[in-house]
C-alpha cells in the first residue's frame, strides 16, 4: 500500500536564488537607494582626500588612512544597513507581502535573509569602488594585517545590519523606516566623526561618540587599516550594539 508524503516542501537552492535575484532587482530599481550608498562615499572620499592627502598623523600614519578611509567604509555599510534595508522590510510588512509568504512554503524569514544578502553585495560593491578610487588617486595600499582588517570590517557591517533590523522592527511603513534610519544615521555620524574627526569635538562628546556604533566602527577600522593595536572598548561597543539591537528587533518585529 502506497503512502502519501505529508512532509512540508522546503524551498531549494533555485527558490533561494530566485528570491535573492528578485530582491536584487528591487534594489536596482530604487535609484536613490542604489546611488547614494555608492556615490556619496566616493564624493566624501575625494573631498576629504584632496584636503588631507599627504598629511601625517601620530606615528607617521597618514590622516587619509587613519580617518578618511574608515569613515568612507563606515558610511557605505551604514547607509545600506541602517537606511536602505529597513525601508524594504517595512514596506513588505505594510503591503502584506510577509503575511502572504507565511501561507506558502517560503517562510517570511527567507525574504529577510535575501535582503541581507543583497544589502551585503551592495555594501561590497560600494567598498570596492571606494578602495579602488583610494588606490588609484591617493596612493593607498591594502592593510598589512588584511585578515584583522577584514574581521573588523565584518564586525562593523554586522553592527549596522543589526541596527537596520531594529529600525525595520519599529517602523510601521517604508517611509517611516527611511526617516528613522536617516535620523539614526546622522545622529550617530555627527558624534562619530562624519563631519570631522572626533578630536575636534568636546572631550565628553567625543568619548560618547566613540562608544556608539558609528564612531566605534570608524575608530576600529582606522586602527586596523593603519596596522595599529585595537582599542578593546571599540570592539566591545560594536558587539554590545549587535546584541542589544538584535534582541530588541526580535522582541518587536512583526510579520504583519
Amino acid at each position: 500500500m502506497s503512502t502519501i508524503d505529508t512532509a512540508p516542501h522546503r524551498p531549494g537552492p533555485r527558490a533561494w536564488a530566485a528570491l535573492v535575484a528578485a530582491e536584487g532587482k528591487m534594489v536596482v530599481r530604487d535609484t536613490a537607494g542604489l546611488i547614494i550608498p555608492l556615490g556619496l562615499p566616493l564624493l566624501i572620499l575625494v573631498m576629504n582626500g584632496m584636503g588631507v592627502f599627504g598629511e601625517a598623523s601620530v606615528g607617521g600614519v597618514s590622516v587619509f588612512e587613519l580617518y578618511v578611509m574608515p569613515l568612507v567604509l563606515t558610511i557605505v555599510i551604514a547607509t545600506v544597513g541602517v537606511v536602505n534595508m529597513p525601508s524594504f522590510l517595512a514596506y513588505y510588512r505594510r503591503t502584506h507581502v510577509l503575511r502572504r509568504l507565511a501561507v506558502t512554503p517560503a517562510h517570511p524569514g527567507m525574504i529577510l535573509t535575501a535582503q541581507v544578502v543583497v544589502s551585503l553585495v551592495q555594501s561590497l560593491v560600494g567598498v570596492a569602488l571606494a578602495v579602488t578610487a583610494a588606490m588609484l588617486f591617493f596612493d593607498v595600499g591594502v592593510p598589512d594585517r588584511l585578515g584583522a582588517a577584514l574581521a573588523v570590517f565584518g564586525l562593523a557591517a554586522l553592527t549596522m545590519y543589526a541596527l537596520g533590523l531594529l529600525v525595520a522592527a519599529v517602523a510601521p511603513t517604508g517611509n517611516a523606516a527611511v526617516a528613522i534610519g536617516l535620523t539614526l544615521f546622522f545622529a550617530l555620524g555627527a558624534t562619530g566623526g562624519m563631519f570631522g574627526p572626533t578630536d575636534n569635538l568636546p572631550a565628553p562628546l567625543a568619548a560618547v561618540g566613540e562608544s556608539l556604533p558609528f564612531g566605534a566602527a570608524v575608530q576600529a577600522m582606522g586602527r586596523a587599516w593603519a596596522d595599529m593595536d585595537q582599542n578593546p572598548a571599540h570592539l566591545v561597543a560594536m558587539g554590545a550594539a549587535i546584541l542589544v539591537s538584535t534582541a530588541v528587533a526580535v522582541r518587536f518585529f512583526r510579520w504583519e
